[in-house]
């Protein structure tokens, strides 16, 4: 999905992403379906929101690392991004260049990991 567009509270590659919407089109594409949180600004979301939206679509957290697993960033000012891990970097829909992009992880920007929960997990 890398080039993707950007587009606030998108979640359809072909029309746009955001961040929310590229985890969701993400794991969708690999055949799971999540519960889609809505209503969501793009500044100004409480990290506790965020993560029960996480919890609420089947995401945990998690210590280790894993390519696939969604990474919440802490950014400036209380601000917090989402982004799916890659082999040594993070894809994330980047408001200001306009698109889904491929970046290489900084040290000491990962706030959290979570990890979708396997089908039938409890």
């Amino acid at each position: 999905m890398v080039g993707t567009p950007f587009r606030p509270q998108g979640r359809d590659p072909a029309t746009g992403l955001d961040c929310v919407g590229l985890v969701w089109a993400a794991y969708a594409d690999a055949g799971r379906k999540l519960v889609a949180p809505d209503g969501y600004p793009l500044r100004g979301w409480a990290r506790a929101r965020i993560e029960d939206a996480l919890a609420t679509a089947g995401f945990f957290e998690v210590d280790d690392r894993r390519d696939g697993d969604v990474l919440l960033i802490a950014l400036a000012a209380g601000q917090f991004h989402l982004g799916v891990l890659g082999p040594a970097s993070f894809v994330h829909a980047q408001a200001g260049l306009r698109r889904v992009v491929e970046t290489p992880l900084g040290a000491g920007m990962v706030a959290t990991r979570w990890r979708l929960c396997p089908p039938r997990c409890d």
